[in-house]
């Protein structure tokens, strides 16, 4: 079956027992696309995704995954989708070339050598090929699992927060490489706790507990909140974010580095909330909320599928 999307599932669903970990998911994901997946530890992104590739059997729902039944073809779709987990997964006591050619012994590739090569090459570890993954910095085992990803030329890459523990410099690299690929066709699904690279994809979605709460580009998603945010600079901001947060009309007063930001969905039981702390010892500035105060919104507002 052919879609135009590299990913069209409806009510995707996963249950451990008693607990719903993935509740009814709709997604559609564009050949393509980089596409962006947020939620906080527990949401049930890693079981989507395993779900997507294979490596988990879904309880209910139906769809295609690049044009293969989820359900049915799942053997078939482990072969075009590269998956790279939250935590290193390859040898350490191996080289890079030697972990190479065990993933490509493993998809059976043809050319074998030459697959390895152009693999090395093209992730810009020629340098360290024959250094141990064990001695590898987090940004060099991130480019080693990318590699090894790509390996067997997928057309789908499905990455769990895969810049995890990298610096920035890594971090930005990482997603020039990705934004290069997609350029050639290939299409991601990434999971990501950072507000940054979220604002990089294409569209995205926010999960909460199993729920699939909202999804779009950054700027649907931020418009959809509805909510109004104030930013405050001066002193003694601890003592304020405490009055404020148990203030009626005021849903969450967080610090953002030395400012503190005060959102609510009401402007204007919000305004009122925050006219008394509207002092000459404070500066207060109405601002347009940025993804990080969204998302921390629907945190807050979500119900833990693990909770009594």
């Amino acid at each position: 079956m052919t879609t135009g999307f590299a990913i069209d599932v409806r009510g995707m669903t996963k249950r451990f027992g008693d607990h719903t970990v993935v509740n009814g998911i709709d997604l559609q994901v564009k050949h393509g696309e980089v596409y962006g997946f947020l939620g906080p530890n527990g949401s049930g992104k890693t079981t989507f995704i395993r779900m997507l590739c294979g490596l988990l059997a879904a309880d209910a729902g139906e769809g295609t995954c690049l044009g293969l039944d989820v359900i049915q073809e799942s053997e078939s779709i482990k072969r075009q989708v590269g998956y790279m987990t939250q935590h290193f997964s390859f040898y350490e006591d191996l080289s890079i070339v030697e972990n190479l050619d065990f993933v490509a012994r493993m998809y059976a590739l043809k050319n074998r050598r030459d697959v390895v090569r152009d693999s090395i090459e093209r992730l810009g570890l020629a340098g360290r090929q024959k250094q141990l993954a064990g001695e590898l910095s987090g940004g060099w085992k991130q480019r080693l699992a990318l590699a090894a990803c790509l390996i067997h030329d997928p057309k789908l890459l499905l990455l769990d927060e895969p810049t995890a523990g990298v610096d920035p410099k890594a971090r930005r690299d990482f997603w020039e490489q990705i934004r290069d690929l997609a350029g050639q066709g290939l299409t991601f699904l990434i999971s990501t706790h950072y507000m940054d690279e979220a604002e990089r994809c294409d569209r995205l979605a926010y999960l909460s507990y199993g729920n699939l709460l909202v999804h779009g580009t950054a700027s649907e998603v931020i418009a959809g909140a509805h909510l109004t945010t104030w930013s405050v600079s001066g002193p003694d901001l601890h003592e304020i974010t405490r009055q404020l947060r148990r203030t009626p009309g005021v849903q969450q007063a967080v610090a953002f580095g030395s400012m503190l930001h005060v959102s609510g969905t009401d402007a204007i039981s919000l305004e009122q909330a925050i006219a008394p702390f509207r002092t000459e010892l404070h500066t207060w500035q109405q601002i347009k909320p940025g993804l990080e105060d969204v998302f921390i919104h629907l945190m807050d507002t979500s119900k833990d599928n693990f909770s009594p």
